[in-house]
């Protein structure tokens, strides 16, 4: 995929981009894509994606992660929505509630929230803002 088309306009319709926070990133704000975003840094603020979030073994996300898949190999303090799946590692963290319809959880990941799985789970309210609920 060429990053560039001749006329300036980006990927072409239909093909999703990968947005990647690299090691020693930091990013306050909220990040919403099409595609896929790989985190490997640090994000400060939801974290919205059309087809993917990938957050890697050294990443960390304070805030949710909204997306139709996760897969968490590294920290998330907030709430993981996925209408999909959601992947928790043996090296992931996670301190807030998760609702997808099928979670695959490794030897070692950790979840220190509430799980709902299932169809039922996704047409409930939408996750709020662990920082609303609790305090860590």
């Amino acid at each position: 995929m060429a990053i560039f088309t001749e006329k300036g306009h980006g990927a072409p319709e239909g093909e999703s981009g990968l947005s990647i926070i690299w090691t020693g990133m930091r990013v306050v704000g909220d990040i919403t894509a099409d595609g896929v975003v790989k985190i490997e840094g640090t994000v400060v603020g939801t974290v919205r994606a059309g087809r993917q979030v990938l957050v890697g073994k050294g990443g960390e996300v304070e805030g949710d992660v909204i997306s139709r898949e996760a897969i968490i190999g590294g920290e998330v303090r907030g709430s993981i929505r996925a209408d999909e799946r959601v992947e928790i590692q043996s090296t992931s963290v996670v301190h807030g509630d998760i609702v997808a319809k099928r979670l695959l959880v490794q030897e070692g990941g950790e979840i220190n929230g509430v799980v709902r799985m299932g169809e039922g789970a996704l047409e409930a309210e939408p996750v709020q803002k662990a920082s609303s609920e609790r305090s860590y």
